[in-house]
């Protein structure tokens, strides 16, 4: 085994003794010092307590290291050296993650676990918050954003769930009645998760800050989502409709071929008596949205997104959206279906699932089942199994365009239950789970056809 080889392993066997045991091996502490130091890497790449963002401040040139650190490369030929110091920045990006310890969690620690997350997303060639599901960006340029449930399985969800335990062991309503405190968190679908489940216990100070902070993340992801739904929905152009004759219409490639009768070649000229323009008007038909969302407590994710999905939506010329949630009763949310803040501030999360409440509000809804589509989003554990399938495949059979969505989720994370999912199979409407974008592209198919 080479000098190289036998750095590496200490190195990662460091990272391993940490992530499984408390206690500090001092031997290995020591080694791992050694190679650092002969690699010419900080000390405080070693140090638990500092963060990437002070590492990279300290030492602006590791920046470029750290992002897509853990991109896997085949093409690359690294030497030796290279390795070892890629071992190096690989486990401490790792352990500021995963090693999160016990007890009382402030709200700098939570913060400072957030930034160094963003530093594993980026490391792993993702922007910072995608794979917890705040951002939903894809890659960059105009090239499709990558199916994460499928490129990095089961890193997104872990990294979710961290970030929930660091949450719950914060002192949240305390954090939120002290402004400073507050000022230092980062919306996180974790952290509104808490903040949905609590707000009815909040008032005053503490209650502004939460409403504060829901509407930063609301606006965060809104952003990104509507942008996905612009790109997205592009209907046909239509031929009906006469092209309107303004300069920014002109199609000068054909103006100047219908013209080529026209030419002199004495003169030099090309005479236009006739000028012609690009039709630019698209196919609308008005359409029907009606989106219904299961908001018991497996189901946090997909609220938040659907409502935000939902307010973008409705702001499309001549598409009607209609918002129902439901757990064991039903609330119909359109009246502020173009507002996603106030709407989840309506929701109550939790409870168990009946989804016949919620249909006894969708079916009147249906006035034209070919321009209507209804999108149910739930994990489908019902009380009802068999009636509410029913009632389902009748909105199919009807002409309705139904789609079942499993999760809407940034992550592309939910379970969905077997008996219902065999069934959708079997009526030609198969259930959709994962990234959000499939949703989307599900309704641009539709409400642009």
């Amino acid at each position: 085994m080479s000098t190289h080889d036998n750095r590496r392993q200490v190195l990662y066997w460091r990272l391993l003794a940490r992530l499984f045991d408390h206690e500090e091996q001092a031997s290995l502490e020591s080694a791992s010092v050694a190679v650092v130091d002969d690699i010419g890497l900080p000390p405080s790449v070693l140090d638990p307590h500092a963060s990437v963002d002070a590492v990279v401040q300290r030492h602006p040139e590791l920046a470029a290291e750290f992002d897509g650190l853990m991109v896997p490369d085949p093409g690359a030929d690294r030497d030796g050296a290279a390795e070892v110091r890629r071992a190096a920045l690989v486990s401490k990006v790792l352990l500021n993650v995963f090693a999160t310890g016990s007890g009382n969690v402030t709200a700098g620690q939570l913060s400072q676990w957030q930034a160094d997350a963003g530093w594993l997303e980026r490391a792993l060639g993702c922007e910072p918050g995608e794979l917890r599901g705040r951002s939903g960006r894809g890659t960059s340029g105009n090239a499709p954003a990558p199916d994460l449930g499928t490129l990095l399985p089961g890193i997104g969800p872990e990294l979710a769930d961290l970030e929930a335990d660091l949450v719950n062991r914060m002192q949240l309503r305390e954090v939120l009645a002290d402004p400073a405190l507050a000022a230092q968190l980062t919306p996180s679908m974790s952290l509104i998760e808490q903040l949905l489940r609590d707000k009815n216990n909040l008032s005053g100070v503490a209650l502004a800050n939460a409403r504060s902070l829901i509407r930063r993340f609301v606006d965060e992801v809104g952003e990104v989502l509507r942008t996905q739904v612009e790109k997205a929905t592009v209907g046909a152009v239509d031929r009906s409709v006469p092209p309107k004759r303004v300069f920014r219409n002109l199609d000068l490639d054909r103006t100047i071929w219908k013209n080529l009768v026209n030419w002199s070649p004495e003169e030099e000229r090309l005479y236009v008596d006739r000028l012609y323009y690009r039709q630019t008007a698209r196919k609308t038909t008005p359409q029907r949205l009606i989106a219904v969302v299961d908001q018991s407590g497996s189901m946090v994710d997909s609220m938040v997104n659907c409502a935000i999905l939902a307010s973008i939506f409705a702001g499309l010329p001549k598409v009607d959206v209609h918002l129902i949630a439901y757990d064991t009763q039903a609330l119909d949310l359109t009246p502020w279906v173009h507002d996603p803040f106030e709407t989840l501030l309506r929701t109550n999360l939790g409870g168990g699932n009946d989804g016949m409440v919620a249909m006894g509000l969708t079916q009147p809804k249906i006035a034209e089942p070919r321009n209507t589509v209804v999108v149910w989003i739930s994990d489908f554990y019902e009380t009802r199994v068999e009636q509410l399938f029913e009632a389902m495949a009748a909105i199919h059979r009807s002409g309705a365009k139904f789609i079942p969505v499993g999760s809407v989720t940034s992550g592309g994370r939910g379970a969905v239950n077997p008996w219902f999912r065999e069934r959708f199979k079997d009526l030609g409407t198969p259930v959709i789970s994962g990234h959000i974008g499939k949703l989307v592209h599900e309704l641009k198919t539709f409400l642009t056809s």
